[in-house]
């Protein structure tokens, strides 16, 4: 159960916030800056690509190579095809995770690596097997970690992934806040110079720019009734999430906050885009997690009987393509099932500054849902 008196007491926030989840949400504008300064210095900038790739492969540890991939092929779109390399193994450790290339992967394909730990022996075999096979590597991990000698020993670009003091030794969770921008804005600035997606430095300082906002919304010190992130973790604290998402954007954003909920929070969520959502989950919201089959009984024991758990609909949307929306329809399915129903929609912008403000809301949810509950 969540604790709401936590959410509007800063102080008590904090003494719970043992991961520093919360200064971690409040600095992904920072890390977007360093990782562009990192970028730059690697070299980034000055590579002069003889043109696209035929195909884009991301390796990386869980979550993190697994977001990295959804947003990547999303804003690409069809220009190149994204795939992640999903590793094999008997255990998810760094130590006994295992990539390997596909068959048809050669020199016109480009190989990314994300990983916020970069000791996994398994990417260090995976860089040399590129390396044999003539594909171009490019790595975004720590600071001085195994990996990166790898990289350099295949001539390939290690580029240092955005850190803050504060962090402990041990690699960050694969969904926490800090990390997806750290890993993500390096290989943004990568596919600008080759021309698959359009993140000049412009864009990525309004990206930036948008985090701090979100930052400042959503922050610890705002009272709930003002702060959309600490809304919606109060409106999630006893339902399934049921997360529809319509627009270009919202759909990576929507498949990062479950992955969010369930790592950071303990808590199983659903997703699915519109309009197909509305077919996927309809005889989900007709049984009995709708709020119409089994009312809350007004006599329960609010201390000592848990409260029946039903689904809310959590609806995220970009701008739709020419116009065309479904939000009125899960609106009607979701109101005619007796089914609450929540809506983030961002500011205008680019499609990387609508994206930031849905995730960066989504992640500050997630903590704060983290945090109440004593995940």
């Amino acid at each position: 159960m969540l604790d709401e008196s936590l959410l509007d007491d800063p102080e008590a926030l904090a003494r719970a916030d043992r991961r520093e989840l919360l200064r971690g949400a409040a600095e992904a504008g920072a890390r977007v800056r360093t990782a562009v300064r990192h970028a730059t210095e690697a070299g980034i900038a000055e590579l002069k690509p003889d043109g696209r790739p035929r195909a884009i492969l991301i390796a990386g540890p869980g979550l993190a190579a697994t977001g990295v991939a959804d947003l990547l092929g999303s804003l690409a779109g069809a220009a190149c095809p994204v795939t992640r390399l999903t590793p094999g193994g008997v255990a998810p450790a760094a130590g006994a995770l295992l990539w390997d290339l596909p068959g048809w992967a050669g020199p016109v394909d480009l190989l990314l690596i994300a990983t916020p730990d970069g000791s996994e022996p398994g990417l260090s075999i995976l860089v040399e097997q590129a390396y044999r096979r003539g594909l171009t590597v490019v790595a975004v991990c720590p600071p001085h970690a195994p990996l990166t000698e790898a990289i350099t020993g295949a001539h390939g670009l290690a580029v240092p992934m955005a850190t803050a003091p504060y962090e402990p030794q041990a690699p960050a969770a694969a969904s926490a806040p800090g990390s997806l921008w750290a890993l993500l804005t390096p290989l943004l600035v990568l596919l600008d110079r080759t021309g698959l997606l359009s993140a000049p430095p412009d864009i990525l300082q309004k990206v930036a720019d948008r985090l701090d906002h979100v930052a400042e919304r959503c922050g610890p010190a705002i009272a709930t009734y003002s702060n959309p992130a600490k809304t919606l973790a109060a409106e999630l604290a006893e339902a399934l999430p049921v997360i529809w998402t319509e627009g270009q954007s919202a759909g990576p954003a929507g498949r990062r906050f479950v992955a969010a909920m369930a790592e950071l929070a303990g808590r199983p969520a659903l997703t699915a885009e519109l309009p197909e959502a509305l077919a996927a989950h309809s005889v989900l919201l007709s049984g009995a997690l709708a709020a119409g089959a089994d009312p809350d009984d007004f006599f329960r024991d609010r201390v000592e009987e848990a409260q029946a758990l039903h689904a809310r609909v959590v609806l995220l949307r970009d701008r739709p393509a020419g116009g065309r929306t479904a939000a009125p329809a899960a609106r009607d399915l979701a109101l005619s099932h007796d089914t609450a129903i929540s809506e983030l929609e961002p500011e205008d912008g680019s499609d990387l500054e609508t994206l930031a403000e849905l995730i960066a809301t989504t992640d500050f949810a997630a903590v704060y849902l983290a945090l109440t509950a004593g995940a």
